[in-house]
């Protein structure tokens, strides 16, 4: 039998001594009021008449009157050694008050909301329905099954035991020094970042990154540059503060950065996905590189690096992070461990120039302050202790067979269908459509079998590219690589063939 919910919390506000009405006339219609709401569900248990009377200040016996009533009405029910609970049928002489009828009261006007609050309800960055539970070819999603759940318990076991009054306090904004220290030592190392500890802030995922880069930096009507096709999230978090998009479009060398000079010479700030173009997967060459410093240093405007999955390279020569090669502290360097370890971490780091790290801890001060003390000092030991690298080490080995395993699948099921489009790392690759062939059509008709590839024009925001679907093959073993592909097909060939005979 299903365990009945307690309600044991329930207060009653309305009590008024001063007021002609007997207080156990007034429980009582505040008791049958909250019954008729639905905010004392059927089946909840009512707390005992001692501890209701103490948290509404009044005597036991004016509890007991009250629940005496109630009970007689039928509207609770009391059971020995069990205690007194809502009665699963209301009496049929109950008749609802038109202000009980619901707990939320209807307004009387259009509810009117800021600029900014339109600006998010009106965001819809994808253009199909993301899917939790659908982790064939979504893309982003690390290979789960293969986290070393074992040490990451022990670690997380073992700090409990020895944790303290102090872990369990508020920790700095700034983050766990223990993990900032170590994961400067890792950028130094694996990107060629130039940082210390003191300049890095732990946050919840690079998506909180953007937000407080766009927060503390962009003014209402300021422009940025955003690669095209580039990372939706961010151009919707940045459009949601008012700032004006302009994108930039991306080649094989990656974001042309002489376009966005072009286009906006004097934006406040560039986003870039440098070492693993969002989506397309391209590196941005050294001269783009170099062009794009030299910009931002006589423009006194800001790059904001986001270097997510930079650890998976498969191929081709590394370059070091544009952090690594910023002589004029106009960088701010976004990275996150979702997509390296476990999705709902949800814990990432940012790297600012010294005189802006004031600024941005007292921004994180006034949106979630912190995050989670337990969870930084696990990933430092972590971290410390080896465990993160070696399992970044592993994975690159097992992502380079899957994505052997995509190319295999594609060649066999989907020649004619998808031309698959290659770069040197990352988690997902773009798959291009036929000419004729609508991808966000295309990505619906996947969502139905649940498949949960995205559209490349959902990653556009300027002109149009040809159409593609973003493919992650990090998430999904090789066997459910080829049926997925083989289920992808099926469903993708009437599309095309109906685009060929338009």
């Amino acid at each position: 039998m299903p365990r009945r919910p307690s309600i044991s919390s329930f207060r009653a506000f309305s009590l008024d001594p001063t007021a002609p009405e007997p207080l156990h006339r007034q429980l009582y219609d505040e008791i049958r009021r909250a019954i008729l709401a639905g905010r004392l569900a059927a089946g909840s248990r009512l707390p005992a008449s001692r501890e209701l009377a103490s948290v509404t200040h009044v005597s036991r016996n004016t509890v007991l009157s009250a629940y005496e009533q109630l009970l007689a009405e039928g509207y609770i029910q009391s059971r020995a050694g069990s205690g007194t609970f809502v009665s699963y049928t209301i009496p049929d002489s109950a008749v609802p008050e038109p202000a009980a009828t619901s707990d939320v009261p209807q307004p009387h006007s259009p509810r009117k909301l800021s600029n900014r609050g339109e600006r998010l309800a009106a965001t819809s960055f994808v253009g199909v329905p993301l899917m939790p539970t659908a982790n064939t070819f979504r893309p982003g999603l690390p290979a789960l099954d293969h986290f070393p759940m074992d040490i990451w318990r022990r670690i997380m076991d073992r700090r409990l035991r020895r944790a303290s009054v102090r872990m369990l306090s508020y920790d700095e904004p700034q983050g766990y020094l223990p993990l900032r220290e170590a994961i400067a030592a890792h950028l130094g190392a694996a990107r060629g970042a130039r940082c210390s500890a003191s300049q890095i802030m732990i946050v919840n995922g690079s998506q909180q990154a953007i937000d407080l880069v766009a927060r503390v930096l962009l003014d209402e009507g300021d422009e940025v540059w955003l690669e095209s096709p580039g990372y939706f999230a961010a151009r919707a978090a940045f459009e949601a503060f008012g700032a004006r998009v302009v994108p930039v479009p991306v080649d094989e060398q990656g974001m042309e950065v002489a376009k966005g000079v072009e286009r906006a010479p004097h934006a406040r700030l560039a986003y870039c996905t440098p070492s693993h173009q969002n989506p397309l997967g391209v590196t941005l060459s050294l001269p783009r590189r170099m062009a794009l410093m030299q910009w931002a240093a006589n423009n006194g405007s800001w790059v904001l690096e986001d270097d997510n999955a930079s650890e998976y390279r498969y191929s081709g020569r590394p370059l070091a992070a544009l952090q690594g090669i910023d002589t004029s502290q106009r960088v701010l360097y976004a990275g996150t461990f979702s997509k390296v370890m476990f999705s709902s971490l949800r814990l990432g780091y940012l790297v600012l120039p010294p005189d802006l790290v004031k600024p941005f801890v007292h921004a994180r001060e006034l949106t979630d302050r912190q995050t989670p003390g337990v969870i930084q000092t696990v990933l430092a030991d972590f971290m410390n202790e080896g465990h993160f690298s070696r399992h970044v080490r592993r994975m690159r080995t097992l992502y380079a067979s899957r994505l052997d395993a995509l190319r295999d699948a594609l060649r066999k099921h989907a020649t004619g269908l998808l031309e698959l489009h290659e770069a040197e790392g990352g988690m997902s690759r773009v798959a291009m459509l036929p000419d004729g062939v609508d991808d966000r059509e295309a990505a619906l008709a996947l969502a139905a079998v649940n498949i949960q590839a995205l559209p490349l024009s959902s990653y556009v925001c300027g002109e149009p590219v040809r159409s593609g679907l973003v493919l992650g093959f990090t998430g999904v073993d090789e066997v459910e690589l080829e049926n997925g592909v083989r289920k992808m097909s099926e469903v993708l060939r009437p599309l095309c063939e109906a685009a060929r005979g338009a």
